[in-house]
């Protein structure tokens, strides 16, 4: 039998609307989960159980009212650890505030409490989100759900193992090179980046760059979106911020995919990919590929990415968190302080190149939607790797110039101000989870969302690209 805490949040928040299932219930089934789960894979850094029981009464007995409820009235939710809350530690996964304690949640985890979420517990993260590696010094890695010595991914990595695990129906993330997109893609849940301005991002340290995102994570496309919904809301703090068109607001349908058109790029034209996982992403399209009306094999254009993305994450590194660098070098992990280093290293030449570049690359992406609807490529380079490393330095003998470069998978895209979704895919030659990026233009999101959708339907079908779960009994043994 299925606990609660394994159903998708859809359902759960069906199941509560009609009384057929209590928010304390549902809450509890959640708490077990993380207290049998979470000693193996350390996804809920910090919990805020006692917090959650008072709301999950008050939310029963708002159902029990007939009063109305918001569109996540019940359900738990994990908060990354970078976001504020009001109440609940937030230490950004450095020891510099180890004992922070927010008097106020951020605009977007107050859009979520305001439709009824509660935040049962803050999810692991990079120090500052620096990596793909969910590993800090304040609390250590977080392990893969499919094999806890390899990681989960960053900087997202705690919300998406603590959905694959069932610790709770939905969880919040944020995105700048992959942070979202790739631990969703290792541990088999899925993860919308948004188009900048959709979910506001007041607290970003350089207003006028566009890159770092808020977005949702979930089981499934219909689950992310759900919190995508909760998500939104404009804040003047966010010079991006805007009301995102209505049709975002509007209940998800599944595109047909024989109207679409899709380019397929097994490395975007410039990432690094290993050999095994180009091998199977040409497998796995071939099984998706004949739904569409057409599938361009092709690359967009992102020449000069690897160096504007690098400049331009320098400039805001360099801005975050170059006085703390200068401070507490000591107490800092390597990946924050080898950003700044790099960062503080670039000319004002360097940096206005980078910006052209960068606009290059934006406008030749709009324009390669004038032939194709989506981009479809993979959500990673290559297989998890073991956690204690901080990064992966080669793929297939070649090594990565920098920490950062085997994730051009995804950083390039972000260049490019794609809207994103990235889907499980079944699992690689490692029995690890392979996922797939769907992209768009900027502005694009209810298509992508919408195809993904189609397209999650379509790789359910089959055993080799369905959804991969993980081996419980292996963690609560």
């Amino acid at each position: 039998m299925t606990d609660l805490c394994d159903k998708t949040a859809v359902e759960l928040r069906r199941l509560i609307g009609r009384k057929d299932i209590s928010p304390i219930e549902l809450l509890e089934s959640c708490i077990t989960r993380i207290e049998a789960a979470d000693g193996a894979v350390n996804a809920v850094v910090t919990r805020a159980f006692d917090r959650a029981r008072k709301e999950a009464r008050h939310a029963e007995k708002t159902v029990l009212n007939g009063e109305e409820l918001g569109l996540l009235h019940g359900l738990p939710v994990g908060i990354k650890d970078l976001e504020a809350t009001d109440g609940i530690r937030t230490t950004l996964g450095s020891k510099l505030y180890s004992n922070h304690i927010p008097n106020k949640d951020q605009g977007s985890v107050a859009n979520i409490r305001a439709e009824g979420g509660i935040i049962i517990g803050k999810t692991n993260t990079p120090e500052f989100g620096a990596g793909a590696n969910t590993r800090n010094l304040v609390f250590g890695a977080t392990g893969n759900p499919f094999a806890p010595e390899k990681t989960c991914g960053g900087s997202s990595g705690g919300s998406a193992v603590a959905l694959a695990t069932g610790m709770m129906p939905l969880a919040s993330g944020s995105d700048y090179g992959g942070s979202l997109r790739t631990p969703a893609g290792f541990c088999g849940v899925v993860g919308i980046r948004p188009s900048p301005g959709i979910v506001a991002a007041e607290g970003r340290p350089v207003g006028l760059l566009p890159f770092s995102v808020l977005g949702p994570m979930g089981r499934t496309v219909d689950d992310a979106y759900l919190l995508l919904q909760a998500q939104m809301g404009v804040d003047a703090h966010d010079p991006f911020s805007t009301m995102p068109d209505m049709d975002l607001f509007a209940p998800l349908k599944s595109a047909d995919l024989s109207s679409i058109k899709a380019m397929i790029t097994h490395d975007l034209g410039a990432a690094p990919m290993s050999k095994s996982y180009r091998s199977i992403f040409a497998e796995r399209v071939g099984v998706f590929g004949g739904h569409f009306a057409a599938t361009l094999d092709g690359n967009p254009d992102f020449t000069d990415g690897d160096n504007s993305f690098e400049v331009l994450r320098g400039v805001n590194f360099v801005a975050a968190h170059g006085e703390r660098v200068r401070q507490h070098r000591d107490k800092l992990s390597p990946n924050v302080v080898d950003n700044v280093d790099r960062g503080l290293a670039y000319s004002l030449e360097d940096v206005a190149k980078a910006h052209l570049q960068q606009s290059r690359i934006a406008r030749n992406w709009l324009d390669l939607f004038d032939e194709v609807d989506v981009v479809i490529c993979p959500a990673a380079s290559t297989t998890p790797f073991a956690h204690d490393q901080w990064s992966v330095s080669e793929i297939d003998d070649e090594k990565m110039a920098t920490y950062m470069r085997w994730l051009a998978i995804t950083y390039l895209p972000t260049m490019a101000l794609a809207s994103s979704v990235v889907l499980p895919c079944g699992l690689d030659d490692q029995k690890m989870p392979f996922g797939i990026q769907i992209l768009s233009a900027p502005g694009r999101d209810r298509l992508v969302i919408e195809v993904a959708k189609a397209l999650e339907d379509v790789l359910a079908l089959h055993p080799a690209t369905m959804r991969p779960i993980p081996d419980l009994t292996k963690l609560t043994g």
